[in-house]
This record gives structure tokens, sequence and C-alpha cells, in this order.
């Protein structure tokens, strides 16, 4: 079998070319030619030996995921659904703005994590993408934007809050991380570069020592009671826990906070009482919070907050001097909003089967 060549950061793709008896120089040939020029062919690296080109030939690939599908929502938000294999599929979407544009990347097929309030939970776990299978979506989507009229690229940032959670996929996320940093493969300032979690505390002290990027987390509540309904994850490692971990991620992190997500639930976690405990959460942690109207799915069992509860929460935190956002919904019409994602995913875990008997029950 070819070794896909995706798969490896500049010290891996080094060693491996060391193991063929080539220089180091190579590796870093190689690595611009496939994140920066869009590479697929060997013959298309024009400045490598052709003995070398007809070596890779016949040894590696540039393993790029098919493209099963390309939506583009009315307000400029595009998706594209990668073949993954075994009947998988996995999402990615970017979000185009005045001063930047955001890829948000999938992680895993599925997720295992189970959050009550996220329709990519409610579709199963089916496995974890390779690095190659995570980079993959960041190559397709920057050959698919091109360049802006001053022949820069179109992806200033990039989030990992796709499908599935991240720090649960560790190693191929470093990877895929370590790609994306590098200069000779995209560039990208650690500033620019977001890991969303919901709370794996022990990856969280790795990443901070591994990758130290910059640091969303998945909050969505103000007290345990809550956010075990939520996030079963919170059983786990409880808000102190999480908190604690935060602030010591603080300590390595190329910015000076942490981006609590916080999806706005009708009556669930969208109270006055509720953002007056989230003062009390965060009193010691430098933070801002990004506001999520939830996007509703079929026997979600939660319904959107009201734009008045949503402006009442939202002056609650500013009147503290946390800097506080409303995430606007953006390419809704093609179900790419924030919690939406569900490609397609070959369920492991029958959680789609118990969630239809579970509506059907309802329904009786």
């Amino acid at each position: 079998m070819k070794t896909n060549l995706l798969n490896f950061d500049l010290p891996a793709l080094t060693e491996h070319f060391a193991q063929m008896g080539e220089k180091p120089f190579r590796a870093k040939q190689v690595m611009r030619w496939i994140h920066q020029g869009g590479a697929q062919s060997f013959e298309q690296m024009t400045d490598l030996a052709k003995s070398l080109r007809a070596k890779l030939q016949t040894q590696a690939t540039v393993g790029i995921p098919e493209l099963l599908a390309a939506q583009e929502s009315k307000d400029g938000t595009r998706k594209w659904l990668l073949d993954v294999g075994t009947g998988n599929g996995v999402e990615t979407v970017f979000i185009p703005e005045s001063e930047r544009g955001t890829l948000c990347i999938s992680s895993q097929v599925g997720c295992a994590l189970e959050c009550t309030f996220c329709s990519t939970g409610r579709q199963g776990f089916n496995r974890n993408l390779s690095t190659a299978e995570i980079i993959g979506q960041l190559w397709w989507a920057n050959k698919a934007l091109g360049v802006t009229p001053k022949n820069e690229r179109v992806i200033s940032n990039v989030v990992m809050m796709g499908m599935g959670e991240p720090l649960a996929n560790y190693d191929n996320v470093i990877n895929a991380l370590s790609i994306m940093l590098d200069d000779h493969g995209y560039g990208l300032s650690r500033r620019r570069v977001t890991v969303s979690t919901s709370g794996m505390v022990p990856q969280m002290d790795k990443l901070k020592e591994d990758m130290p990027v910059a640091l969303a987390v998945s909050l969505h509540a103000s007290n345990d009671k809550v956010r075990d309904q939520l996030i079963p994850l919170n059983k786990k490692y409880p808000l102190k826990e999480l908190m604690a971990a935060c602030n010591r991620y603080l300590t390595k992190a190329p910015r000076d906070f942490v981006t609590f997500e916080y999806v706005m639930l009708d009556g669930v976690n969208d109270k006055p009482e509720h953002a007056y405990e989230l003062l009390d959460l965060v009193k010691d942690t430098p933070c801002k919070f990004n506001l999520i109207p939830f996007n509703p799915f079929p026997h979600s069992g939660y319904q959107r907050s009201s734009n008045h509860n949503i402006n009442v929460f939202k002056d609650i935190l500013m009147q503290a001097d946390i800097v506080t956002t409303v995430r606007k919904t953006r390419g809704e019409d093609i179900d790419a909003a924030c919690g939406q994602l569900a490609g397609q995913v070959k369920d492991k875990t029958k959680r789609q089967e118990k969630w239809q008997k579970i509506s059907l029950e309802k329904q009786i």
C-alpha cells in the first residue's frame, strides 16, 4: 500500500524522506507543493529530480478525501461534504466575513460525547478522522476558494468546531495543527487557529504543552446540574476542574483569554440568574463569551431563546466588563450553522436508533 503523505507534518515527512535516502530539504519542497501549491500529482512538482518523482510515484500518494457534495448559502457560507470511506462523510464549512474568512473543520465521523442539544451528537459516532482526512478539508477549501485579488489566501482563520470533539482525537489533531502552523504548510498564526473542546481536562493540559493555539470551551451552562444534562462529559470533569484547566492553559496560550461558547436554550440556561451564576464562575478567568442562538433540529426537545432573553443575558455579562458577542446565524439554509453539521455517519453506537425510538414513543 502506498504511503499517504498528507498524514505527515514536516518532522514526520523529513524522517520519511531520510528513510528513502533523501535530504531534509526535499520534505520541505514536497510539503510546499502539497499544501501551498495544491498538488496531487508528483509530476506537478517540477523542482524535484525526475528520479525522485518516479520513486514517489511508486511508493507514495497525496490522498485527498473525495468531494461528495458542495453547497453555497444565500449569505455566502459554503459547505463541503467529503467522503471518508465505508459510507461515511464529514462536513466542513467556510464562513466569509468582511475582514476574515473562517474555515470550520471536523475531527471525527460523528461524535462520541452525545451532547443533547447537538444534531451531530444525535448522529452517533463511527471513528476518528486521520490527519489526512482532517487536513484534507483545508486542502479542499483552499482549492475551491482560490486567492483574493491581492493574491492572498481567502482562509485566514481555522476553527476546530465541526463534527466531533477534537481532543478525543488528540494525536491526529495535533499533527494536523502542526501542518496548519508550519510555514511550509499553511503558515497560519497560532492566534488564528482555534481548538474547541467540551472540556476534556487532561487533553487540555497536553495541548497547552504540545501545541498551544487559541482555546474555545463549549460551556453552555452556569452550574453542574444543567451542564450534566446538556454535556454528559461534565459528570467526569465538572465545572470546578474545567475552570482550573482553563486557567492553566492561559499560561501558554497565544491569546490572553478563553472563549466560552454558550448556546442559548429557552428556559434551560438563558435566565438572568444563569448569567449572574456565570459571572461568579468566571470571575478569576480572563474570557469572552460567544452566545449562540440555538439552531433547532427535529425532535431535539429544545427551543431557541427569544431575542429579548438573549439581549438581557448579554447585557448582564457586558455590564460586568466581559466582552460578549451574539453569534450571527450563518448558513442555516444549507444546515451549516452551529450545531447543525451531521454529515453521513455509519453509527457504531446505535445512537440514531435510540433517538428514533424516543421520538416515536413521544408521538404515540
